[in-house]
């Protein structure tokens, strides 16, 4: 058989979720549960302008409320690394697409082999492969960059992420297998979501006394890596440009054909919210996205927009909702009572909030997978019961016997016959219950100790919800405080748990699986810097865990999915916020050209940085890249 039937038959097998059996299934792409869209040898992706001219430049801030950075590695607990360095500058193994949710295609692996027992995937290194210092990328390079980043000198999210992988072996110069500790159809996704980097990085002295920096200790070491930029022009702390590197080895690649147009990509950093859109008004810098439906209102106005100098617009989506909720610290003993969790959360009156400050522009968050197919609903099926029957000795009788909890409502019309002094009425008997009294003007627990909630926040742009709430907490008894701390103060302190309540979004998914180890497994609960932030222990969460990342079938994940948002929406772990149908945007209007369709899964920002270009690209006068630090 010649090697393009055998590969076609492979990639045929692949894509219906087959296997070869006693041999590995080799193929361009791998997708989670058998539905790879582009066939080998596709030339783009379907939402890229192939043609798109290279030159040009962009101006941006960070989506998040970031007010510096301090080193260029992005990979440890400590400090804030430049914004989007991973996506401009750190290649993977494979890449998704923004129309596919659970497929990946090879980038610095020209084939993909999954084992027929699931217990491995092997990679071909594509022979092109360098980096930007001109060196090959070989296997070594990606054993060392798995080890490093699974090494405690790294963040705590990596050695969880990667945690079910057993460890990688080289097999030759361009081929390196990963094995894993059981049969995973995510786990190649993982594997190949791997961002690597040469194993000189870091690297001191030469021949056999040279040794490598501690991960941790490489703070202003410049990156040797092999994406489609590397650093330009930096002011330390306040911005930085991205150049696009002209030898950049897979510009010609399918993969990467039609995108990273930009010559130069810079971000800059301002510490004001409202300096930072006044300056995006006055033609500082050339795109940016609200999350603020006031701002959006009120303030995404003037001349500018009126001339048709600044678009505004709001895009169609078809992400899964973002996740976003006032989050408990469990650590703390005063909200490890389920019933002080449910009166703190009645307290907040969404339909108020959306109809005075948001220009009613936002639908209420109900649980952990809104607006997917992941959000249970009712009362567990047949289904969702052979996965909660076995637990049922770990879980309260309400997740049996109830519908899934939803998030309180008023109604001013009272046709759900509530209020908030009806809610507000439940809240002082489940705190009664609790044991919270209130006397001696607060809110006190048997020894006497009164109940206090601080609030952080790095942007202030939470105070005038967080007031209202405030308000309402306070007619309990609580006592409240909002607190604005600098960017880097908040992630150090959340990195160390040292907070009461903190505000949190998700950015919905279409395929959640390893990742919520992460956020919501025992394992990462007391490991600083986790990304398990609400301290959660559960075993019956640390089952079904299990099952999601077990699932062997779409509809598998979506029961145990199902089955999971039930178990953690009973727990009333979040005080749940709101999300939006559409990414409210603002560019420059003659800074972008884009295509006419819009994939159906994307993020703003990376729709602009890797799709969009400059209108008339000419390639920008050459600059030096990869500075020194100071």
């Amino acid at each position: 058989m010649r090697r393009t039937t055998a590969r076609f038959w492979s990639i045929c097998l692949l894509a219906l979720g087959l296997s070869v059996s006693g041999h590995a299934i080799a193929a361009h792409a791998y997708a989670q549960f058998g539905d790879i869209r582009y066939p080998a040898g596709f030339t783009h992706f379907s939402y890229v302008n192939p043609n798109a001219p290279k030159g040009g430049a962009i101006v941006l801030v960070p989506p998040t409320r970031q007010s510096n950075f301090d080193k260029y590695n992005p990979f440890t607990l400590k400090g804030s690394a430049p914004p989007s360095m991973l996506g401009m500058m750190f290649d993977t193994l494979l890449v998704g697409t923004m129309d596919e949710p659970t497929t990946a295609y090879g980038l610095l692996a020209s084939d993909i082999q999954v084992a027929s027992d699931r217990l491995s995937v092997t990679f071909q290194i594509h022979p092109q492969a360098r980096f930007h210092n001109g060196d090959p990328v070989l296997a070594t390079d990606v054993k060392h960059s798995f080890e490093r980043l699974t090494s405690k000198q790294a963040a705590p999210q990596y050695r969880t992420y990667f945690g079910e992988v057993k460890g990688a072996t080289v097999l030759s110069e361009r081929t390196i297998r990963f094995d894993f500790v059981r049969p995973n159809r995510e786990l190649p996704l993982i594997v190949g979501s791997l961002p690597v980097f040469s194993a000189k990085w870091g690297l001191q002295g030469e021949g056999p006394k040279a040794a490598h920096k501690p991960l941790d200790q490489m703070v202003t070491d410049i990156p040797i890596a092999s994406g489609p930029y590397r650093i330009g022009p930096v002011q330390f702390g306040k911005d930085i440009t991205y150049v696009r590197d002209p030898e950049y080895w897979a510009k010609d690649l399918n993969v990467r054909k039609g995108q990273f147009n930009f010559d130069r990509i810079t971000y800059k950093i301002y510490k004001d919210s409202t300096a930072q859109l006044e300056a995006f008004k006055a033609g500082e810098f050339d795109y940016m996205q609200s999350f603020i439906a006031r701002e959006w209102a009120r303030a995404f106005t003037g001349r500018a927009f009126e001339r048709g100098e600044l678009i505004k617009a709001e895009l169609q989506h078809g992400n899964a909702g973002d996740f976003q909720g006032f989050q408990f610290n469990l650590r703390r003993d005063k909200f490890k009572d389920v019933r002080v969790r449910q009166a703190i959360a009645l307290a907040m009156d969404f339909e108020w909030l959306n109809r005075q400050l948001f220009y009613n522009a936002y639908s209420r968050v109900r649980g952990y997978f809104v607006a997917s197919d992941f959000e249970a609903k009712g009362r567990p099926g047949p289904d969702e019961l052979a996965l909660l029957m076995p637990l049922r000795d770990k879980l309260p009788a309400a997740v049996f016997e109830q519908d899934v909890p939803q998030p309180p409502k008023t109604d001013l019309a009272l046709e759900s016959g509530h209020t908030l002094r009806d809610h507000l009425r439940q809240a002082r008997d489940l705190l009664q219950d609790a044991g919270w009294t209130y006397r001696d003007g607060a809110l006190r627990n048997a020894s006497g100790q009164a109940f206090s909630i601080e609030f952080l926040d790095s942007s202030g742009s939470m105070g005038r919800v967080v007031t209202p709430f405030a308000k309402n907490l306070e007619k309990l008894g609580i006592q409240v405080k909002y607190k604005v701390i600098d960017f880097a103060l908040l992630q150090k302190r959340m990195d160390v748990f040292d907070f009461d309540i903190i505000s949190s979004r998700t950015v919905g998914s279409e395929s959640p699986g390893t990742e919520l180890l992460e956020r919501f497994g025992s394992r990462s609960a007391d490991v600083e810097g986790s990304g398990n932030v609400l301290g959660l222990k559960n075993p019956a969460v640390d089952a079904l865990l299990d099952k999601v990342v077990s699932a062997s079938s779409r509809p598998e994940l979506v029961t145990s999915l199902r089955a999971l948002d039930r178990v953690l929406r009973h727990g009333h772990y979040v005080v749940p916020h709101w999300y939006g149908a559409v990414h409210r945007v603002s560019w420059r209007a003659k800074a972008f050209a884009r295509p006419a369709d819009l994939p159906r899964f994307y993020q703003p920002e990376k729709l602009v940085t890797t799709v969009w270009w400059s209108p008339d690209a000419r390639p920008s006068t050459p600059v030096s890249v990869s500075p020194k630090a100071p």
